[in-house]
């Protein structure tokens, strides 16, 4: 029968029993709150150093039905196996991994840090780690030409990146909103067809953690070799969704939008297709849309404004915006405010 890691007793009978702390040791077992699709748990060792384990779920924390195999968790310890070699010092180190369980373990970022989503929601906008942003994703995006032909064989699969993306954001806003049906067709078959790169697909700034004005990227259960203009349309729709939400702040993060993508394209090596930018776009819109009718909406989001959000991103569809920078412009000249 599998553990449950957010039994602290249970936890540690674990970890002993798998010889990973010794029968003496008591550590402190914290759990940690946040996402949909895993148990999380803390665990700080008598000797200074953590652990974060990780669990996945085969039935997701939303309020609709969302289901997807626990066995995904391999797929994260791999990806962040890989990342370590690929963005050293940016994301946690790999520990152990337990499939039978279906949880692994990393080592916790060091304390002090803070979450980025959250110190953006209280508006706290560092353009320096919009900065980073940009070109952290640019390292993931495309590695040195040797990397290449092994990240696409040890990432072919989207299994995942299907059943906790493309069903319930694009294919559940689509069926919501039946006048996208066209667009939402289009940017699916592009996901499955266009093979360009390792894509994160989650890479937004929930899963962000600054340390020492460093940015440390989490979670990595669905990642996968396909179209990067997805990551940049996930990405850009959590800081348009706050352009939308904090009225107060909106011209620095409207910055930090502009930041973001000038630093991304920055890191473009030259051999980036032409029409990364454009996809980008479309995904931007469709994460726009499906953030708000999706199986997962922003909780931040008052009712008011997820219905602007809806007309908002569906007028954008039936225009023809082709650059980051003019989408960035409409949507925020649309905002009502």
């Amino acid at each position: 029968m599998e553990i449950n890691i957010e039994n602290s007793s249970e936890l540690i009978r674990y970890l002993r029993a798998t010889r990973r702390i010794e029968d003496a040791a008591i550590p402190t077992v914290t759990v940690l709150s946040g996402g949909v699709s895993n148990r999380t748990v803390l665990i700080e060792h008598a000797h200074g150093t953590g652990w974060v384990l990780k669990q996945s779920l085969s039935k997701l924390r939303v309020a609709d039905d969302w289901y997807c195999h626990p066995a995904r968790i391999e797929r994260e310890a791999l990806g962040l196996q890989q990342l370590e070699k690929l963005t050293p010092g940016q994301v946690p180190s790999f520990v152990f991994e337990d499939p039978l369980n279906h949880l692994f373990a990393m080592t916790a970022v060091p304390k002090p840090h803070s979450n980025w989503k959250a110190l953006l929601l209280a508006g706290d906008v560092n353009l320096d780690l919009c900065r980073q942003f940009g070109e952290l994703l640019g390292r993931i995006h495309y590695p040195g030409s040797e990397s290449i032909d092994e990240l696409r064989r040890l990432f072919a699969d989207r299994t995942y990146f299907d059943g906790l993306r493309l069903e319930p954001y694009y294919r559940t806003a689509a069926a919501r909103n039946p006048e996208t049906a066209t667009f939402f067709a289009r940017l699916i078959d592009e996901c499955r067809s266009i093979q360009k790169a390792l894509v994160h697909g989650d890479f937004s700034p929930k899963n962000v953690l600054v340390h020492q004005e460093r940015l440390v990227l989490l979670d990595f259960e669905v990642i996968h070799f396909g179209d990067p203009a997805f990551d940049l349309g996930f990405s850009l729709t959590h800081l348009l969704s706050k352009v939308h939400h904090l009225l107060a702040h909106r011209a620095n993060l409207l910055a930090a939008a502009g930041t973001y993508w000038n630093s991304y394209v920055q890191s473009l090596p030259s051999r980036a297709d032409a029409a990364l930018e454009e996809r980008a776009v479309r995904h931007t819109l469709g994460c726009l849309l499906a953030r708000v009718d999706g199986r997962s909406p922003l909780e931040y989001l008052t009712a008011e404004e997820r219905e602007e959000q809806r007309r908002i991103s569906i007028e954008l569809m039936r225009c023809k915006v082709a650059a980051v920078p003019d989408l960035i412009g409409e949507f925020a000249g649309r905002l009502r405010g």
